[in-house]
């Protein structure tokens, strides 16, 4: 799977279809002498829908159409024919999105559930037809009604990416080398810290299985607070089932920069900390013997964990990380946090 450049929101204009209008029609046949109205109604308006679906990791079809519109119903016509009802039109999104009103901060759906419909702008009503009006004292009503219109919004679709396993470590901790190692996206690598700017989704496949693998964005310190490229990211991983935590080996303390990862996660709270969590020391590869060993030792010591080794530049140890990840992955339930609306605003 190639990832393209994963979208957290995008803002849409939406609008149902109008109601189609009655007719005003009366039975003319030969040898009836009082036909009487034959006018039917119009069609309701189509409704604009959101479904959830399997298969989408991203918003990305929303970037490229904004407007939705739904079909007009079509209008009544004589011999007592309703009009059709118009075409709804469906926005199909990904597990995990949010929909928010024009505020982007009023929640209107929640959608966690492949299969989840909600119905965002309701198409107006078909008018009567002339049909409709008649009764003892007007036999021949020459009123019909138009149809309702259709409603009008703009709504925000918002993603938090629902991902098996989340790559979490400082900038340059060789996440996106891993990534690419692993899988068939194809992120951004260079050795300058932030080389990743936007979370990156593949998907992995070990022993005839496949799960999806979010690299995010490096945490620094501070990051809960919106340093560097802030907790907007920390929000990704909240659905996340176990976090493959990456040490760069060849920093200057192993055990120090996996304490300072883990303090952001603590400061923001949301359950991150309670996730079950594989330690790896990366880049072993240019490491000698003696420097991994101390490395390993402050790592340990850090997290209480034995670190597993591997280099995503030769894939050195890459498959027995996978199938550890896979093992937790097996052992721990996908959330489907209903948190509120408000417990993650993105800083644009």
């Amino acid at each position: 799977m190639d990832t393209m450049k994963f979208l957290d929101q995008a803002k849409i204009y939406i609008r149902s279809g109008d109601g189609g209008a009655g007719s005003v029609s009366f039975r003319r046949e030969k040898f009836i002498e009082f036909g009487g109205p034959d006018g039917g109604n119009g069609g309701r308006g189509g409704d604009v829908v959101a479904e959830c679906v399997d298969g989408l990791n991203t918003l990305i079809d929303y970037r490229y159409q904004q407007h939705f519109k739904a079909k007009t119903g079509g209008h009544g016509m004589g011999q007592n024919r309703s009009g059709a009802s118009g075409a709804d039109v469906v926005l199909k999104v990904p597990v995990g999105t949010q929909i928010f009103d024009e505020d982007n901060e009023t929640l209107l759906a929640d959608l966690t559930e492949v299969g989840q419909r909600v119905v965002l702008a309701k198409g107006g009503n078909g008018g009567f037809g002339n049909a409709h009006f008649k009764s003892s004292t007007n036999r021949a009503p020459r009123r019909a009604n138009p149809g309702l219109p259709g409603e009008e919004r703009t709504i925000w679709l918002r993603l938090k990416l629902i991902a098996d396993a989340g790559l979490v470590g400082l900038p340059n901790a060789g996440k996106s080398t891993f990534l690419a190692a692993v899988t068939a996206a194809k992120p951004k690598i260079a050795d300058y810290p932030f080389t990743t700017l936007h979370p990156q989704l593949g998907v992995v496949r070990a022993d005839a299985r496949e799960f999806v693998l979010a690299d995010i964005p490096g945490l620094i310190e501070g990051a809960h607070e919106g340093t560097g490229l802030g907790d907007r990211f920390l929000g990704h991983i909240e659905r996340c089932r176990v976090l493959l935590h990456l040490i760069d080996g060849t920093g200057e303390d192993a055990g120090k920069a996996y304490r300072t990862v883990r303090h952001e996660l603590e400061a923001y709270a949301h359950g991150l900390t309670d996730k079950p969590e594989i330690v790896a020391l990366n880049k072993v590869d240019a490491l000698t013997p003696d420097e991994v060993k101390t490395q390993a030792a402050r790592l340990k010591r850090a997290s209480g964990k034995t670190p597993m080794m591997l280099s995503g530049a030769t894939r050195q140890g890459i498959p027995d990380v996978l199938r550890a990840l896979l093992r937790e992955i097996d052992r721990a339930p996908r959330e489907e946090t209903q948190e509120p609306a408000a417990a993650w605003q993105p800083k644009l």
